[in-house]
């Protein structure tokens, strides 16, 4: 499996072997793309009749006008707001219909059925993926969109860029389709419970969710003892999402790329050979290209086939901002020990020669308890601002914050592996103007020492019962506490799906770094703080820094240049 850089390189290429014409990069960009395009129009309009033509046209809109995209980074969310503004588009134009009430419903088309089957979802899984059923269609949408977001497919800016809000709206309206999520969860599971009340309430109904039996439902549930007790733990839905997998396209799936009807001849009849020119020919030759998961016959159809003995040479990818990354351990597994790692950090000579930039902060042997640590240099300070204020808390994939001016920062980490074990992934400092140093470490334990208590096993990262934490593979490992220092500005990015991690960021002190650092925690120091800074120009940089702004900071590689 790619690392989230090389599926970011990855897509570049085949984005621009695809506007110069590339048949086989445009196969593969279809392939890969469909099942994202798919589960958000089929979430968003329930397994309707019309998800065939919206994924259609959503497809042929993006192929016809990928010429006009700039930034192949931007392709996911250009693609997304194209497929939210098609979805728009047909509940505009639809026209309201009475039910046929003779028809069962199970007749109907159902994405949230569909769902349930094909990636067998079970318990409170299920019951996620129906209660959606009740949701009006305004909610659904976002609902696809966060659903995607919170398993890791999609960023916070992307979700509130395709609806066409501000990331502080969206995160309002996500709430409030969060709660009336909740409450249709609990419609879900009163409806599999035997009160006899709520079969004497539901004797009319026709089986099918909507708003009025919604608010009839929910009215009774408040009221009622037997269907409000439950017994089992009720986990939030975000935590529930977390790693389930897109949807499969169903197999005989077929898009259509005509293009509008246009001809090769007349497309390469212009006296310039444009975007669509090059894509039209492409479509009209007398061949067949196949990849992993389509393929692209004359005249310009995709048909979702299975894998053919003959491979195409491009190999297809399945595109996801979250993918573990290739490094991480297949197993769940107590972090390994820095100390035992095969790569030792530089030697002090080494990092003295070494120049600004030089990633020299990569797994290293953790000092031993009781270790004093080097002295820490005092750097000028006229003090840094955030726009997460004073105290910014971010735990969610896409969350952000923006650091500027020159001083000390306090990265603290809080770790959650009860809620998913198993490979992290890192967050990643992005658009640096100026400089960036990780001067120390400190409160008190690295996340991999032991935290006492009862349980021998448990560290910061984890423990035997709950399954630990992993870190990728030379990620240099985190203490609870860890300082920076910023001349200029940057964005720190969370990127882990769900919310299986917190990051809080303080603007801080010189003072306060070294109080830390030599003293630990007021219950006892496991160890004294790690200084990393020698006050040279050749102090540690981040492992994932990078001066870009990658439209996915998922992908700044880990060992980076700046």
């Amino acid at each position: 499996m790619r690392t989230y850089a090389e599926a970011g390189r990855h897509w570049r290429a085949t984005i621009a072997d695809a506007q110069a014409g590339d048949r086989r990069a445009l196969d593969e960009l279809v392939a890969g793309w469909l099942p994202l395009v798919y589960n958000i129009v089929g979430r968003a309009l329930n397994g309707h009749a019309d998800v065939d033509d919206v994924v259609q046209e959503t497809m042929l809109r993006a192929v016809g006008n990928l010429g006009s995209l700039r930034d192949p980074d931007s392709f996911r969310s250009w693609l997304v707001a194209i497929a939210m503004r098609q979805i728009r588009d047909r509940a505009r134009r639809r026209t309201p219909q009475r039910l046929d009430e003779n028809v069962p419903p199970g007749e109907a088309a159902d994405f949230a059925e569909l769902a349930v089957l094909r990636l067998q979802l079970e318990g409170q899984r299920r019951e996620v993926a129906e209660a959606a059923r009740w949701l009006d269609d305004e909610d659904r949408q976002l609902l696809s969109l966060w659903w995607l977001e919170v398993a890791g497919e999609l960023t916070r800016r992307e979700l509130a860029a395709a609806v066409g809000i501000s990331r502080q709206h969206a995160a309002v309206r996500v709430q409030r389709v969060k709660e009336r999520l909740e409450v249709s969860r609990g419609i879900v599971r009163a409806l599999d419970g035997a009160c006899p009340d709520l079969r004497d309430l539901t004797a009319r109904w026709n089986g099918r969710p909507d708003s009025v039996w919604r608010k009839r439902l929910a009215r009774h549930i408040r009221g009622c003892g037997y269907c409000g007790d439950t017994r089992e733990s009720v986990v939030p839905a975000e935590r529930l999402l977390v790693g389930i997998a897109l949807v499969p396209v169903p197999a005989g799936f077929t898009i259509s790329l005509a293009l509008g009807g246009k001809t090769a001849a007349a497309a390469t009849g212009t006296a310039s050979v444009g975007w669509s020119a090059k894509v039209l020919t492409a479509l009209t030759k007398p061949a067949v290209a196949v990849t992993a998961g389509a393929t692209l016959a004359a005249g310009g159809a995709y048909v979702v086939v299975q894998t053919p003995d003959d491979p195409p040479a491009r190999a297809a990818v399945v595109p996801t901002a979250a993918s573990t990354p290739a490094t991480a351990p297949s197993a769940p597994g107590p972090a390994p020990s820095a100390s035992a790692s095969a790569s030792p950090s530089a030697s002090a000579s080494e990092r003295k020669a070494a120049r600004y930039g030089s990633v020299v902060d990569a797994v290293d042997r953790a000092p031993d308890p009781g270790t004093p640590p080097a002295a820490l240099p005092e750097r000028p300070a006229s003090g840094v601002t955030s726009s997460g204020g004073a105290h910014a808390t971010m735990n969610h994939r896409g969350d952000a914050v923006t650091l500027s001016g020159q001083g000390y920062v306090l990265v603290r980490w809080q770790i959650s592996p009860q809620y998913r074990s198993g490979a992290l992934v890192m967050p990643s400092w992005t658009g640096l103007r100026g400089r960036l140093f990780h001067v120390a470490s400190g409160g008190g334990r690295r996340m991999d020492d032991p935290v006492g208590g009862t349980d021998a096993t448990a560290t910061g990262m984890g423990s035997k019962a709950t399954g630990y934490t992993v870190l990728p593979s030379g990620t240099q490992q985190m203490w609870q506490n860890e300082y920076f220092y910023l001349t200029g500005s940057v964005t720190l990015t969370v990127n882990e799906r769900g919310a299986d991690y917190g990051l809080n960021v303080f603007p801080t002190t010189w003072d306060a770094v070294e109080r830390d650092v030599t003293s630990g925690p007021a219950q006892g120091a496991g160890r004294y703080g790690l200084v990393r800074d020698t006050g040279e120009d050749d102090t540690p940089v981040p492992q994932y820094v990078t001066r870009e702004t990658p439209a996915d900071p998922a992908t700044v590689p880990q060992a980076s240049r700046v």
